[in-house]
């Protein structure tokens, strides 16, 4: 018996990220190799596990996470220093 999922390493993990799909944004939980076929044909895909502010999680292709822009009004208008430039 074969394993039907792995993790992968993703530079975005734990920061916060936007579906491009659906529009969602959350925290990066992680990206995970899994086989998500029912048949005796594997088929494996990079999905991405989002945790949204509500606390719920939800899955996309990878493909689809990009960062999420910052929150500038929770800042007073100023980007965090992790988002500034050197």
């Amino acid at each position: 018996m074969t394993e039907r999922y792995e993790y992968v390493p993703h530079r975005l993990l734990r920061r916060r990220v936007r579906d491009v799909a659906s529009g969602a944004e959350g925290v990066l939980m992680a990206v995970i190799n899994e086989n998500v076929s029912d048949s005796v044909h594997d088929h494996w895909m990079e999905l991405a596990y989002i945790r949204a502010a509500s606390g719920r999680e939800f899955t996309t292709a990878v493909g689809n996470v990009e960062p999420a822009a910052p929150d500038l009004a929770a800042t007073d208008g100023r980007l965090p220093p992790s988002s500034r430039s050197a």
